[in-house]
């Protein structure tokens, strides 16, 4: 199991259960052509590895500091992504979104700063809605629908855009 405090210097959360013991992995960099790929279902994988895959973007994403990781930023062409918009202020509340959608975006925009861990140390300029309605389903298959806005509506849309393939940078 990883340690709790990872490269970064910020104390992961500790996680329960099966999530507890994820593996770290290898971050996909830029331009590697895996993230330019459109991903398949996370439907289609087996509870077990649906589980275990979703333990090693937690354990990678708070090793490598992230607020949120897609998995083909670790190699794996499914439409999963994790995210933790609160973990770095105390406030953890890690959310595993299987076969996500972006149902509603706000036309309200703001413009900010984002970084990928895929692409270290080249901040980007992107303009995002700033509130989201987005659904998608937990490992226990249940069907959640969540409006997000501020800094989880922004991580939701920038780890979304990984599993179509879409980056901050243009190639």
């Amino acid at each position: 199991m990883p340690e709790r405090a990872g490269a970064s210097g910020w104390t992961r959360p500790d996680l329960t259960g099966d999530l507890a013991g994820g593996t770290l992995r290898d971050i996909v960099l830029w331009p590697d052509p895996r993230l330019r790929l459109r991903c398949e279902p996370a439907g289609f994988l087996s509870g077990p590895a649906l589980r275990a895959l979703a333990a090693d973007l937690l354990a990678t994403m708070y090793h490598a500091g992230g607020r949120g990781l897609a998995a083909p930023q670790i190699g794996v062409a499914r439409r999963i992504f994790v995210m933790d918009a609160g973990w770095k202020d105390g406030a953890p509340d890690p959310l595993v979104l299987c076969d996500p959608e972006i149902l509603v975006q706000s036309p309200e925009t703001e413009t900010q700063q984002e970084q990928c861990l895929s692409i270290p140390d080249r901040p980007v300029a992107v303009t995002r809605s700033l509130r989201i309605g987005i659904a998608w389903y937990d490992l226990d298959g249940r069907y959640h629908l969540r409006d997000m806005e501020g800094l989880p509506a922004r991580i939701a849309q920038h780890e979304a855009d990984h599993l179509d393939g879409l980056l901050i940078v243009k190639d």
